[in-house]
């Protein structure tokens, strides 16, 4: 019996659209690439094509940060993504990679224990104390996988990763070449192949990219959303596409329940009222896209599970305070404030008001 899988990779998710996307794009493609670079921005800014059918966006936001992004790998320069949490960088990273390559599973989680051999390659010990160092007893790292088959290689979280198994990238990214010392060959990278790297701003000075190493990268800053409007499309679309791969028995949320969060958030983070009328403390939380959708999504599964299947205020209050306070002393007053001072105040947010104020 085939198991449920509990998260699509995007070029499963949205395989249909990729096939017909492949099937339509007449425009020149880039070696190895199985869209080309317009079809790539149609894949992921949405469009139509020329039948009709359409092709849902996965990224809402400027399309000329896009087609930089795009431009970036059909060129011997890797890609950064740079920008606060919750602004896309990796779900973006992930559609490129899909639209690209088909590929989207080359990956590379950077964390402060990321070794050498992740980016490299390692051994098969049991093999290489037997028979010692051979083809056979390498296994390959996602770089050097992504190298031999022409493909994008995805590292999450750059700037985590330690400087010194960092820049074993240098000589990957400026010269596509990969030595392996121990069985006196190197692998040259196959046309096709490219990196996608994402770091969190709010990480600069943990592990602080070396200077030849941010040669090699062309940086393209994702902002979080323009205007309300923008951040509330982008939040509606994932609250959506995230309730039904969970299958969540709970009606959509209504309109207004994601304008109110999303108008908390913007508030918080950008330290003034909707109406420009009154400051507000900011937390210290980042208070992100990517939170605001997991609020309404915890407040789907309590509804559901708990509820009646309708988004409540008093399902939204926990998600809001968990997101808003992170320092539990500093966080709280400024939380608490919050509600008394602006909250209280706004018509029809009473419910809302109550419920939070029943947490803190």
């Amino acid at each position: 019996m085939i198991q449920p899988i509990q998260r699509e990779l995007a070029e499963q998710a949205y395989g249909r659209e990729l096939d017909l996307l492949a099937r339509a794009d007449r425009r020149p493609r880039p070696p190895n690439w199985r869209l080309s670079p317009w079809a790539v921005s149609t894949y992921i800014l949405g469009g139509t094509l020329d039948d009709g059918t359409p092709i849902t966006p996965k990224y809402i936001g400027r399309p000329r940060l896009i087609e930089i992004a795009i431009a970036t790998l059909t060129t011997d320069r890797a890609l950064l993504l740079l920008g606060v949490p919750g602004t896309g960088k990796t779900w973006l990273s992930e559609h490129l990679a899909a639209a690209v390559s088909g590929d989207s599973t080359l990956l590379v989680q950077g964390t402060a224990g990321t070794s050498e051999e992740v980016i490299r390659y390692g051994w098969n010990y049991a093999s290489l104390i037997a028979r010692g160092p051979s083809a056979e007893a390498l296994v390959p790292s996602p770089v050097l996988s992504g190298m031999r088959d022409g493909k994008l290689v995805r590292v999450e979280e750059l700037t985590r990763i330690p400087s010194d198994v960092q820049d074993a990238l240098i000589t990957i990214l400026s010269e596509k070449l990969l030595p392996i010392p121990e069985l006196g060959q190197a692998v040259q990278a196959v046309k096709g192949f490219n990196v996608i790297a994402t770091a969190n701003d709010r990480d600069r000075g943990i592990n602080d990219l070396s200077s030849a190493l941010k040669r090699r990268f062309n940086t393209v800053v994702l902002p979080l959303p323009a205007t309300p409007e923008e951040e509330v499309t982008i939040v509606t679309r994932r609250v959506a596409d995230l309730s039904r791969a969970l299958e969540l028995p709970a009606e959509p949320p209504a309109a207004e329940e994601i304008r109110r969060v999303v108008t908390i958030f913007r508030e918080l983070r950008g330290g003034l009222t909707e109406d420009g009328r009154a400051k507000v403390k900011s937390p210290s939380g980042t208070l992100s896209t990517g939170e605001a959708i997991s609020v309404l999504n915890s407040g789907l599964a309590l509804a559901a599970h708990f509820g009646d299947g309708r988004l409540a205020a008093e399902d939204l209050a926990a998600g809001l305070t968990g997101a808003v306070i992170k320092d539990p002393v500093q966080d709280s007053a400024i939380w608490q404030e919050y509600l008394e001072t602006v909250m209280r105040e706004r018509d029809g947010w009473g419910d809302l008001y109550a419920a939070c104020r029943e947490l803190v």
